[in-house]
């Protein structure tokens, strides 16, 4: 976990710490899922990334968000749910993309790249997260920075910090045989 804060650390930004227009430009805004609320809303998590992407867009530092998450029952459709949140904040829908099998942070990279034809993008996520994200998305062909979700008070608990450790082991085994993710499909670049 260390080398990836480590190595990130040059091109990780937190909007509280430094301006909006320091923020280099990239066409896409990758927006990783975070959960829903019984209710279908998104969880505080995941508002406050999709908060943060949506101040991004506005301040033209990204062009295009895409909303990679898990779709995998009726009753669960993060990428769904992140769409209809941008929507009604008033992101055109001509300006979001939905990746509905970012299962994990592996899938959600993977895709980026096969799929979406990724080379280059701006990451969201809490800064817990984002370390993994961005190692994972450059080694699979992503050159990218990351963006701090904004939020109002510290939002990550134990649980979270403990969760990412074994994340992180889950990283290095996914980095070093490459599978493929649950489901590909067609191409359809950005």
């Amino acid at each position: 976990m260390a080398y990836t804060v480590i190595s990130t650390r040059g091109s990780r930004y937190d909007l509280s710490k430094t301006s909006i227009n320091n923020i280099p430009f990239h066409q896409v805004g990758i927006v990783f899922g975070a959960g829903i609320l019984p209710n279908g809303l998104p969880t505080p998590y995941l508002q406050h990334r999709i908060d943060t992407a949506i101040k991004l867009y506005r301040a033209h530092r990204i062009n295009i968000l895409l909303m990679s998450g898990d779709n995998s029952t009726v009753n669960h459709n993060e990428p769904l749910v992140m769409e209809n949140y941008a929507l009604s904040q008033g992101v055109p829908s001509k300006d979001i993309v939905v990746d509905d099998a970012g299962f994990d942070t592996y899938d959600s990279c993977y895709r980026a790249h096969v799929i979406f034809k990724l080379t280059s993008a701006t990451l969201i996520s809490q800064g817990y997260h984002l370390p993994r994200a961005m190692t994972t998305c450059k080694a699979i062909g992503i050159e990218n920075i990351g963006v701090v979700a904004i939020h109002p008070t510290r939002d990550y608990t134990v649980d979270y910090i403990l969760r990412e450790f074994l994340s992180t082991d889950k990283m290095v085994f996914q980095l070093t045989f490459k599978p493929r993710p649950t489901i590909l499909g067609p191409s359809l670049p950005l």
